[in-house]
């Protein structure tokens, strides 16, 4: 080895380590803020600590524990757990409470850039510090508008990855289906009948801002006589293509290909292409489950929506039905858990009321999960997901300053995360 390559290797040796020591430290001229309270949640141990205390400057967290530093401006929340924000890995900020397919009809995209805005608030406002919209569900890339104002701090909002709309075969899954073909009502995702169509619809998304791709993989589906059922809409091959496609952009996890799946053929399709997570997964086989696990794709049951549409179904028939087949999916979920199938949380919250989706969380405990496992579920492997492990999902140095304050003990009962109290997001105090 020449000279000066020898000393171009110490250089970067020397501003690697200069870079680690500054993921612990705020820039010096910002003020330093201290937030203490009666417990602190160690999310990798499943374990409460007491009593809790964080040191921020800037937008980062630069110590836990320890003396508070001297002039630091100090919150003592009191009787409260702090923990890192929540993550929820499948929302829809463009949707809301109402009827889903007349949404996108009947309001314009500017209308729900604003509702889209709204429920950003909210999210946040309950203690969601990160989120994975999937699907803009036919507002396009409007969705990247919302990511970029809250980036920028106009709006109030969790840090967020984006989809722009989701890529459906035409009378696929999410198509206008049921209304007079003569109107020619729009999809609520974007065309693509082919691979070669996937990559394309995928190339123009990317270019407009999309930070991951969403693709239906399964429905509409059916559930008779204790019997799952659903077609699958593209091909192994197919989604191989769109996962090759989304690696070509280089830009790592959080980046990828996530699908709705519910159940076989297309969930054991998803997998093997390699998808980011499998979402809803009512029904996995048992060479899925395996697959899963060896690969460390996890499943996101998105129990809340199904709760939620099974409560506000009034026909008496219509509701056992549905009542059925979240029984089953329960069963379901029980076996993943039992075949080691990682899981995330997401909520599918917008067709019910942003701001309460934390009711994921204790419908996994109450579906089978402990309330460590949850909040791992949620925190770590949410992080990992999004493409933001090691930045965010836990109290840690380095990390960034997405912190929460939370009535209770949430490793002893998982319904404290409903119960919100302070929240700050990149160093800045959302709510208290």
């Amino acid at each position: 080895m020449g000279y000066a390559a020898f000393i171009m290797k110490i250089l970067a040796g020397v501003l690697a380590l200069a870079a680690v020591s500054a993921l612990g430290q705020g820039k010096s001229d910002e003020p330093v803020m201290v937030l203490k309270a009666a417990r602190m949640l160690d999310v990798r141990a499943g374990r409460v600590v007491s009593p809790g205390m964080v040191v921020v400057q800037g937008e980062r967290i630069t110590a836990i524990g320890g003396a508070a530093p001297a002039g630091a401006k100090v919150i003592d929340l009191g009787d409260v757990t702090l923990m890192p924000g929540l993550i929820d890995a499948h929302v829809h900020l463009f949707l809301h409470v109402g009827a889903e397919d007349l949404q996108t009809v009947e309001e314009s995209v500017p209308e729900r850039v604003l509702i889209a805005a709204d429920a950003a608030k909210a999210d946040v406002m309950a203690g969601f510090t990160a989120e994975r919209d999937m699907g803009s569900e036919g507002a396009g890339c409007a969705d990247v508008a919302v990511r970029n104002a809250i980036n920028k701090g106009l709006i109030p909002g969790p840090r967020m990855r984006m989809s722009c709309n989701a890529i459906d075969l035409t009378g696929g899954h999410e198509d206008a289906n049921r209304f007079n073909p003569a109107q020619h009502v729009l999809s609520n995702a974007d065309y693509a009948d082919s691979a070669d169509e996937i990559v394309k619809v995928m190339r123009q998304q990317r270019k407009e801002g999309a930070d991951f791709t969403k693709i239906y993989e399964t429905g509409r589906d059916s559930y008779v006589g204790g019997v799952f059922t659903t077609p699958y809409q593209y091909s192994v091959e197919e989604l191989k293509a769109a996962v090759a496609e989304a690696a070509r952009f280089g830009t790592g996890a959080g980046h990828g290909v996530a699908v709705h799946a519910t159940g076989e053929p297309g969930t054991g399709y998803a997998v093997e292409a390699g998808v980011e997570s499998v979402d809803h997964a009512d029904n996995l086989s048992a060479a899925t489950m395996k697959m899963m696990k060896a690969k460390g794709i996890p499943a996101v049951p998105t129990f809340a929506i199904s709760e939620y549409f099974a409560e506000q179904t009034t026909a008496p028939a219509a509701k056992a039905r549905r009542q059925d087949a979240n029984a089953f999916h329960v069963a379901e979920f029980r076996k993943q858990l039992a075949a080691g199938v990682p899981m995330a949380v997401g909520s599918d919250v917008g067709p019910f009321p942003h701001g309460t989706q934390a009711r994921e969380l204790e419908l996994m405990v109450q579906n089978g999960m402990s309330a460590p496992d949850v909040l791992r579920a949620d925190l770590l492997n949410g992080a990992k997901l999004l493409g933001w492990e090691g930045k965010i999902g836990e109290l840690k140095a380095g990390y960034y300053a997405d912190v929460i304050a939370v009535e209770g003990d949430p490793v002893k009962d998982i319904s404290a995360v409903t119960k919100v109290k302070f929240v700050m997001k990149d160093g800045v105090v959302v709510r208290q």
